[in-house]
């Protein structure tokens, strides 16, 4: 990642990140669904935004899918934070994720 000086704020190499957000998206789905499906909604410089759909396990906590989806970008890369869950209902969560830090492998 690189800083932009005038703002303090990271420019993402967009094209590697939404690869990578996508490839994460479709392994996450791949192994937690029906349970819990991700779709990225939105992606702004830092910050992206992803719908979970699902009927969770909720002896988990609904809040711990959606922590998967970060670990799995973790492995692929990408650290991140989350900075808000908004519950939709009860088989929908939008969480908006921020880029911490990406290591281009």
């Amino acid at each position: 990642m690189t800083e932009n000086r005038k703002t303090g704020r990271y420019r993402i190499f967009n094209t590697e990140i939404r690869k990578i957000l996508r490839d994460a998206t479709k392994i996450y789905n791949k192994y937690r669904s029906p349970e819990a499906n991700a779709k990225i909604l939105r992606i702004e410089d830092e910050i992206f935004i992803v719908r979970f759909d699902g009927s969770f396990c909720e002896t988990c906590g609904i809040n711990d899918w959606i922590d998967d989806f970060r670990y799995q970008l973790m492995n692929m890369g990408i650290n991140t934070e989350i900075k808000e869950i908004i519950e939709v209902d009860e088989s929908s969560r939008i969480a908006v994720f921020r880029i911490k830090s990406f290591e281009n492998n």
